[in-house]
This record gives structure tokens, sequence and C-alpha cells, in this order.
């Protein structure tokens, strides 16, 4: 089924811009013929070649009228204007010398023609820009939900050919764009993101209705300028962000690929062209080179490979994670071709719809013979070969080997890193929800208020009542002042600033500055695992045969016996059974060598000379091991599809081998195998390496064996064990003949070919031993894993890697607990007995789960909410074999059960979906590369920095802002208490207490200072909080910035508001010729009560928040003498001032801090019992 990505109004719309830009320009261009036609010494050519360079211009006239230059790449873009026009105002300007008067006229025409058509040129590209990216984001949304998760694909099928234009439906473009808006939506979602907090609403309406005369109060700067910075602030930081994203999109979207089979338009025959990543379309031949990122989903039609055997290398880390590198193999059909035109015309691939799955596909490739080349459906005479995952090569991975020519399936937002990616949004912190919610609750106060002092009036109600209620409000507003918003975000951006200078986590960058107070609130962590928690650099560490084992400096024993390897050889004889424990050593370690799939390659003949040798294979683990048999003196020295040979370093001699079959390494079968002929000896080995639960049924009876395994995975380390068998003559025939019968099955192919595997060769191995790879850890990761769970952290790791492996790094890094049970879920794809699966986790919430991504997909699938109810009260959870999006779905599902705050943490491509479905979303830059870093929230060196900035700059983040908020919110309760005292005090009337600049001037120049410099406060010290981690359990409960302290601070602010306005309307009374004295009074202790609660508020004074306070202090009484249109300046002079203030503070004061100090007396917080210890 084919989708159309045009819309009919746009494309009208387009199609008459278009015509009306060429009719303007042909119009313009037939008045210079001379110049057209190479007059006064232009020539064509040149400007063609000379405006090639120009970047972003529109072509005004089609394409084939401007023929190739000849150098065999296609320009797709010129400047049409600059030297036409240049020479076209030469020839008006010769022209003028007689017609001085017209030519004045027409230079202005053409000008204002100049000028209109460089805007029109904008306007659609704009409006080009602006339609692709809805569009995208359209097909993004409604592809979710037709394609989903399937891995068949859907019963329809899409046809690919390379042969230019038979290719007829259209595909997405290939443009990447991780920004969050297009030109169009960035305007109404910021505003949306902005008034869907209701202070920031209520600040909107009570600045409009300034705009009406009847409701005026005071100056309509006062309420308008606040706001509109806010908003200013706001939408320059998000565009800012927004532009960076897209920098970062159009340097990957212009990088350039060799495409072989697109044909110019004055020419019959295909060449090379350089084709922008964008510009990539389904059917393209695309040639890529070593360490080249692959640009969107391809097949693997040939490589380079010096065999022919079309093998090729892929590094998949920003896809899956995972550093080890992955081959892939090319179809023979396609491998064994010589012509590129040979592979466009007979050709032809038959694809599934695109799918999220990553490890699985399923296809056709068709090969035409040249008779039939070139139909565009198989014939009868075509051959069809199946194509799986080993022939793909997804977007967004690397060639690491070599040079490969693929053809492209999927674009754009259909390949699988677009559908595994989750389109990013605006982030909220929790902080601002909370105040969001107290903000309600004031304005509603503030409505009963208003109603309550215009009834209190009396009946009947006077005939603007209505008006009366409005103008309360309004004097009121200032419960919720606008300058909340204002000062939380300044002090974002002041605590994003103290996390990029600590110079204890370097390097340290924060992306979104507004949510730093979630830090301190986090209660689950998601990680990843490679490059995360671990370095991914496997070392074989331990060697074990039973009766001994070699560790350490032991390992040169080994070596020993390995440089005796031959003379062991040439005096082994095939029927001893009693051998001595060097030949024992020798027999493992040659296993070791020749079981496993690493290929050993070399950069070039110089290199391989030198024996400077690099090994791939799928698995790190492999390679630690092969390593080693180097190291101990038995290397890999080559190896292909059929053979294999090593190297004997002590004797420079080389062994050689026969590949007869090889048997893989899955998560179902947990082992691999190998079947070789030693050709020297003329012997048949099967070779077998597992995890011990599947080998320990395999290899003949020992008693060591589940004791040993034990031993060295409680030491963090991954076991093997290792096994051989030697094959008669006859058994090796009579499993060939099983095995090929079994390959041809239509059933359960691959279950019964594991059955003749099992019947005929996994019996009575010998064991030969163990072996212990260790996967370093990050710095410091077990310390810090440590830490946060004592903070009361709830760790869960997602990792796309094996079962079995993950599962050893969660015990290395104490992820998992010493003695703490493993409850492991594996292959669970049946919702009939799920469920049951779970039975033990609801009775044993200690216990940690070990699950993998097939059965995480069945229990998302069919029982999402049970799941995760059991689940999210275990104190670890691992996931293996979890795709991108399953990371980004848990992370979804723990917000939405818990309503909790969520940290995700990872370092590859494949964790950028779950960072950005994070409350707080965290990024390492590593080997993997920046994509997790520069689409985190956070980014960070290493992981042992995220303790630090979760217990420290978290707690100081969350509760500076909680203390914040309550400051500026009893600042403003002060001033409407006194307010409504006056108000009432004046029989009801609506008249202002404070008027002007007062009220400008009370939340900024007087107050705002020493309560901003609150965000330079700390509780406790740092080592502390790594001390006592369980302090952060505190933060997580919010009790900072609850209803308790709420109503608290409110119960403050109508003792403090309604004595100072009482004792000065006492002191002043309330006549008409008292009133600015009154004023005078009752203002200046506002300001002199809110500098001294901050200075009762600090906990550790420093030179900022001293300065601050007697620096405000100090431009009040400086600002005094300017406001006699307020103030009584005489009373102010006089002592009664003096000793009526101090009065008045002492009363509003006293029982403040007495009731603080006798509290935190009897019940001291956790933070100030361990200060005293």
């Amino acid at each position: 089924m084919s989708r159309r990505f045009s819309d009919a109004s746009f494309e009208d719309l387009e199609s008459s811009l278009d015509k009306a830009l060429n009719q303007a320009s042909n119009n313009l261009f037939s008045s210079y013929p001379n110049s057209v036609n190479g007059g006064n010494g232009f020539n064509y050519n040149d400007s063609r070649h000379n405006s090639q360079g120009s970047a972003g211009a529109i072509p005004l006239t089609t394409m084939q009228s401007f023929p190739d230059n000849g150098s065999g790449l296609a320009a797709e873009e010129h400047d049409d204007s600059s030297p036409l026009i240049a020479n076209g105002n030469s020839n008006y300007s010769n022209h003028s010398r007689s017609f001085s008067s017209t030519s004045s006229l027409n230079v202005t025409a053409r000008s204002i023609s100049m000028s209109s058509r460089r805007f029109l040129r904008k306007s659609i590209n704009f409006f080009r820009s602006a339609k692709r990216e809805l569009n995208q984001d359209r097909l993004r949304l409604s592809s979710s939900d037709t394609r989903g998760n399937s891995i068949d694909g859907g019963n329809t099928e899409r046809y690919i050919s390379p042969r230019p234009g038979r290719t007829t439906t259209t595909y997405p473009s290939n443009a990447i764009s991780n920004a969050k808006y297009n030109p169009i939506t960035f305007i109404p979602i910021i505003l949306y993101e902005q008034f869907k907090f209701f202070f920031n609403l209520y600040f909107l309406v009570v600045a409009l209705s300034q705009i009406i005369p009847q409701l005026r109060i005071g100056y309509l700067s006062s309420y308008i300028v606040p706001l509109g910075f806010v908003l200013t602030v706001t939408m320059m930081k998000e565009a800012g962000d927004d532009i960076a994203r897209r920098r970062r999109d159009r340097e990957q979207n212009n990088e350039l690929y060799e495409v072989l089979n697109r044909s110019s338009g004055n020419s019959l025959t295909n060449e090379l062209k350089l084709v922008s990543s964008k510009n990539l379309k389904v059917g393209d031949l695309v040639r890529l080179h070593k360490d080249t990122r692959i640009p969107a989903d391809m097949i693997l039609l040939q490589s380079s490979d010096k065999d022919g055997s079309g093998e090729a290398f892929i590094k998949t880390d920003q896809l899956d994670g995972e550093t080890d590198w992955k081959l892939r193999i090319a179809n023979n059909a396609s491998q064994s071709m010589t012509d590129v035109s040979q592979i466009i015309n007979t050709i032809s691939l038959i694809v599934g719809n695109p799918t999220k799955s990553i490890h699985h596909f399923n296809g056709k490739l068709i090969y035409h013979p040249q008779s039939s080349a070139g139909s565009a459906s198989p014939s009868t005479n075509n051959e069809t070969f199946a194509l799986t995952v080993d022939q793909t090569l997804w977007a967004n991975t690397v060639l690491a080997s070599g040079t490969a020519i693929g053809i492209v399936i999927y674009t754009g937002i259909e390949t699988r890193q677009s559908m595994n990616t989750t389109k990013t949004g605006v982030k909220t912190g929790l902080l601002e929800l909370e105040i969001n919610s107290l903000s309600k609750i004031l304005c509603f106060t503030v409505f009963l208020l208003s109603i309550f002092l215009v009834l209190a009036h009396g009946f009947p109600l006077k005939s603007g009542w209505y008006i009366d209620i409005m103008r309360f409000l309004i004097l009121f507003s200032s419960i919720i002042p606008v300058s909340l918003r204002v000062n939380l975000d300044l002090a974002k951006s002041v605590y994003a600033s103290q996390i990029q200078k600590d110079n204890e986590i370097p390097q340290t960058i924060v992306r979104t500055s507004t949510i730093p107070e979630d830090l301190g609130r986090i209660e689950y962590l998601l990680s990843d695992k490679t490059g995360t928690l671990t370095q991914n650099d496997m070392e074989l560490k331990k060697l074990h045969l039973g009766a001994v084992s070699y560790a350490g400096d032991t390992m040169d024993i080994v070596s020993d016996y390995i440089n005796n390897l031959t003379a062991f050889s040439d005096s082994k004889s095939p029927g001893l059974k009693k051998r001595d424990l060097s030949s024992r050593v020798c027999e493992l370690v040659t296993t070791l060598a020749l079981c496993h799939n690493v290929t050993p390659t070399y950069e070039d003949e110089d290199d391989e000379i030198a024996g400077l040798v690099t090994y791939q294979a799928a698995s790190p683990d492999e390679i630690a091991i092969v390593k080693f048999t180097e190291l101990v003196g038995l290397k890999l020295f080559k190896r292909d599809r059929h053979s294999i040979s090593l190297l004997h370093a002590a004797t420079n001699q080389t062994f050689n081998y026969e590949i007869l079959y090889n048997f893989p390494f899955s998560s179902e079968t947990k082992r691999m195998g190998i079947i070789v002929k030693d050709i020297q000896k003329d012997e048949l080995w099967f070779m077998q390496k597992g995890a011990d639960t599947v080998m320990a049924t395999i290899v003949n009876s020992n008693d060591w064996l589940d004791e040993e395994t034990g031993n060295m995975a409680r030491e963090g380390l991954r076991t093997l064990v290792i096994g051989r068998k030697r094959l008669s003559a006859n058994l090796y025939k009579d499993f060939v003949d099983s095995y090929q019968k079994a390959s041809l099955a239509m059933h359960d192919r691959e279950a019964q070919m594991q059955k003749v595997v099992s019947q005929y060769l996994e019996q009575d191995l010998e064991l030969l031993g163990l072996t212990g790879v260790e996967d370093k850890l990050q710095k410091d990761v077990k310390t810090s894993i440590e830490l946060l769970r004592n903070a009361g952290i709830k760790i869960w790791m997602l990792t796309g890697d094996k079962v079995e492996t993950a599962k050893c790094v969660s015990i290395s890094a104490r992820l998992i607990s010493r003695g703490q049970y493993v409850h492991q879920v594996t292959k669970v794809s049946h919702p009939e007995f799920a469920m049951n699966q779970l039975e033990y986790l609801k009775t044993n919430s200690n216990a940690c789960l070990l699950i993998d991504g097939e059965s995480l997909g069945t229990y998302m699938k069919y029982f999402k909410k049970e799941f995760f109810e059991i689940v999210i009260k275990l104190p670890a959870v691992v996931a293996c074999r979890c795709s991108p999006q399953q990371k980004a779905d848990v992370a979804l599902m723990i917000r939405e059960i818990t309503g909790k705050r969520v940290c995700c943490i990872g370092d590859g491509g494949n964790d950028v979906s779950m960072i950005q479905c994070a409350d707080v979303g965290v990024g390492i830059v590593g080997k993997e590369g920046k994509q997790a870093s520069l689409a985190a929230d956070f980014s960070i060196d290493q992981f042992c920095y995220l303790s630090k900035l979760l217990l420290w700059h978290g707690r100081n983040s969350y509760k500076r802002s909680a203390k914040l908020g309550q400051f500026i919110i009893h600042r403003g309760l002060l001033l409407s208490v006194a307010q409504a005292v006056y108000s009432v005090s004046s029989q009801f009337e609506p008249l202002a207490l404070y008027q002007g600049w007062l009220m400008v001037g009370y939340s900024t120049f007087y107050t705002m200072a020493p309560v901003f410099s609150l965000t330079l406060d700390c509780d406790i010290d740092e080592h502390l909080t790594r001390l006592y981690p369980e302090l952060y359990k505190e933060l997580t409960l919010g009790k900072s910035l609850s209803f308790k302290t709420f109503f608290m601070w409110v119960a403050i602010s109508l003792f403090q508001g309604s004595i100072i306005q009482l004792l000065s309307q006492k002191f002043q009374t309330l006549a008409q010729d008292k009133f600015t004295t009154m004023v005078a009074l009752s203002f200046s202790c506002l300001i002199y009560n809110e500098l001294i609660m901050v200075a009762m508020s600090i906990n550790r004074w420093n030179k900022v928040m001293m300065s601050t306070i007697i620096v405000t202090f100090l431009i009040y009484i400086g600002s005094i003498p300017f406001l006699e249109e307020y103030f009584d300046l005489a009373y102010i002079t006089s002592v009664s001032y003096f000793w009526q203030v101090a009065v008045i503070l002492s009363i509003s004061l006293f029982p403040v801090w007495l009731s603080q100090y006798i509290n935190r007396k009897l019940r001291p917080p956790s933070y100030a019992k361990v200060q005293t210890d």
C-alpha cells in the first residue's frame, strides 16, 4: 500500500507561486537579450560555473536549460540572479546617459521587482520547510498506529528497484529533524506551555485588565513589563536551543554520499553523483566507505571483502548500545556481479512495511536474468533469495570495514532509528507544578475575600458592585506576584551556573535549565549498561581447570606451557587417558583459540607483515578471550568462513584447521560451538563454550563446576564453560546427513536442527575448564550506586545486552546486593501463564527482577498496569535485550503509574528516546559519541558525577527554590493583608493603600536582591550529603514546599501584615491628613520586616548575602527623600518614626522567631541533627 505525502491545497499554492515567480523572472530577463545571449562579453557557461557555489539560491527557470558542466557531479543549486543582474545594471547604466529620467524609473521598478522576488523566494522556502516538517510530524504520529511493533511488517509489501523511475511510490524525505518546534508551531506551542500554568494566566488577565480605565490601578507598565520579560526570555532561550539542534541536523543532512544509479537530465546513462543525505531516495544505490555513517536503512548488496565472501562489519553502538561489531553478509547473487549496471538491471527487492524491530527483518531479493531484465514484477524465470537481518544496514550505524554498496529501502521517519526515537517535548519541573497548585488556592482565596469585602459594605449593593470586585481582585493581585516566575527563572540560571562551574564534576553541561530542582526529587533511576556503568573493556582474568586455577601473576605459568605446545603435540598419544597439567592447559587454550566467531583484520599489507592485527567480533567477550590466547603465545593469525589458522609465537609455526560447521551463540541456546578438522593430524573435533546453566548437562559428570561458577559470579566475572569432543568419521557422517535433512524442514526448522546437534554432538563433552572475563566498570560506579540506593532511589538497568552479561555486571556494580535473590523471567511470549511468573515478587518485595526484552514486551502488551504495580516496589530491576523504544516505554510507564520523578542516564544513540521521555535526562559523553549528551537535559563525563549532581546540587536547587518561592509569596501576602486591613478600616471601599512607585519598588529595588540571595544559601555541608545519603529521602517527600509549610507561611503573613497595618493605623489614625504619615510608617515596616525575615532564615552567611541586605537597606533610605509624593518626610525624620518602627517590628518579628526557635529545639530536622554530630 503506497502512502502519498502531499496535500492538494498546499500543492496548488506552491504551483501558483512558482508560476508567478517564473513568469516575473522570464519577463525581466526577456528585456535584456544581449546580456543573456552573451552581449557585453558575458559568457553564459562562465556564469553557470561561477554561480555554482552559491548556497541557498533557488532556480527560477527549469533545470533542463542548464546543462551539466561536465564534472560528473550534478549541481542541484545555482545562483540565477547575481551575475545576470550585475550585467543588467551596467547596460542600464550606459543607457541612462541619454535617458536619465526613464532609466531612474526603470531602475526603481527593477529594484522593487528584485525585492519582491527575494521576499517571495524566502516565503516559499519558509512555506515548504514548515509544510515538510508538519507532514513529517503528522506521519510520525499516524505511523505509530498503523505499523506498531509488528515484526512481519503487516500484510503489505513494497517492490523496490534500483532502476531510475521504477519506484513510483512516494516515500518520506530522508531529512532528519530533532527540533522541538517548526516555524509555524513555535509561537503557539511556547504560549501554550507558558499559559497552561495558572499563575501566568492570572498575570495575563490582571495585566489586560489595566487597559480598562475603570480598573486601572497604578502604572500599566508595572503589570505588562514583568510578564512580557518572562515570555521574551523563555522564547529566546527555547529558540536558541532549537536553532542549535537544527544546526546539528543540518550538518548531518548535508553529508554527501556516492549514488550510482542517478541519471542526469541530458544523459541516458547512469553515473556516480554526490547526493546529500537528505536527498537520498528509496531505490538509490549508495557506495559506502569505511567509518562512514549509514544515512538510511539499506540492504547490503556487495562488499569489498578480499575473499569475495560478501562480509562486512558495522558498528551499531548508536542504535542498540553495543560497541562490538556486527557481521553482515551480502547475498551471493549480488556479490558476484562485477558491473554496477548489472546490479541496476537485474536486481530488485520486495520488503515489508517498516517496523521498530532492529533484530528482525524479512524480505526477498529477486534476480532477473538478462532476458527478463526490466520487468516490473517477478516472472517465472526469476530467482528469489531470502533476505534476513544479516543483510541489513540500519540507519545511523557505521561501516567498520572496507567498502560496500547498499540499496536504500527505508528513509526518514521510516528508518529503524527514527521509529525507535521519541519526539522530544517541553519539560516542566515538579516544583513549578506545586507552585501552580498553590497559586490556584491563593487566587480562590483572593476571589472570596473580594466578594466578602463587597458584601460587607452592606445591602443593597452599589450599582457598580462587580467593578468593585474586579478592583479588589487587582488590589490583591500581589498575593500572586508576577515577580514569582521571574525570580524562579533567574534562580534556575544561577543553579545551572553553579553546576557548570563545579570543579569536582568538570565538563558538566546544563542543556535544559528549567528543571534543576527535579534533581533533588528523583525516586527512580533508569540506567544503560554499556558505556554508562561499564567501560565496555573486557579482560580475561581467570582460568579454572578444576584442580587448579590461574589468575594474575600465575598466568605466566600458562605462557610457559604454551611455549612447549609443539612438543606436547608431537608426543601426544590420542589414546592416552591420563594427562599431565601442562597438556590440559594447552588443550584448553587451543580450544579457546579456535571456538569463537572472531575475525582478524589488518589495515593494510604493511600491518599484516608487521602482525598489527585488529579483532572483529559480535561479542567483546570473545575478543577478550582471543587477546588472552595471543598474550600467552597462541595467536589467531587468519580466518575466513572455511578455515582458521593459529600462529605459535615461540616457534613461529602455523596450525591450520578447516571449519566444517559453525553454531553461533544465541540467547535461546546460550552457547556456541564449532566443528573443525585438524589438518596436521586429520582429526575432527567438536568444541563448545557456553553458560554454566546449559553446559552443566552437556559436559561429562564432575563435582566442581557448580561451586566454581558460583564463586566466579560472586567476583563479578562473566563465566564460560569450555568443552570438546572428538568425532569419529561415522558419527560425523551420520550427523551431516541428519543435519542437512533437518535444514530442509518447512516447519520448526531451527528447533529440528538444534535437536540434531544435541543428539549427535552435545553428549558427554570433555570438560576442559572455566574462563572468567571481567567487564571493567566505570570509575567509582560501585560507591555511586551504593550512595544512590541508600538515598532511597530505586535503580533499574535497561540494556540491549544478553541476560548473562547483564546479570554479571549488575552483581559486580552492586546493583544486586550480595545474597539478594534474583528472580529471572525470560522467554515469556504468551499471556496465558505470564502473571504466574510474578507471583513470587508479590510476597518478596526485596528480590531483584531480571527480565528479557521479549517477556517485557508481552507484559507491556497484555498486563501493563499489573506488571508495573508489582515491579515498581522492587529495589532493583534488570531488563535485557531491550529495544530503544522499550526503554522509553518503561520510563513513561513508571512516570504514569507512580507519579514520581524519573531520571534516565545513558551514553549512546539508543538511549536518546529514554532520556527524552524522562523527567530528568542525563547523557554521558563516552566512546559511543555525543548523541545522548546532546539530547539530554544534563551532560556529564562519568557516571560517578551523578551522585553529586543529585545529592548536592539537586538538594540545593530544590530547597533554595522552595524557600525563594515561599518568601516571594510571603512578601506578596504581607502587602495584600495590609491592603485588606486598610480596606476593611475604610468602610470596605476598594481604595489603594500603596500606589505607583511604591508598588513597583516594593517587589524590585527594596526587597528583590535580599530575597534572591537565598539562592546562595545551603543548610548542610557538602560532605554530609555523601556521609548521610538518607537525607535525600526527605527531599522526595516534598516537605520543603508542601501544603503544611504553605499554610504556615500564610499564617505568618497574616499575623505580620495585620500587626504592621493595625499598629500603623493605631499610631497615625486614618485621618486624611495623616494618610502619608501612616503610609510611610506602614510601608517602612514592611520593608524592614522583610529584610529581617530574610536574615533570620539564612543558614550560612556569605559576603553576597550580607551585602545585598545592607545595600538594599541603604537604597531604601536613600530613596526616601524622593518619595515625598507618598511619604510625610517630616515625620520620617522625627523621633516618633523610629520608636514606632521599633515597636511594630518587635511585635511582628519576636513571636515568629520564638516559635521557630522552640520548634527547632523540640523537633530538629534531620539535617540539623547531622550538623551537630
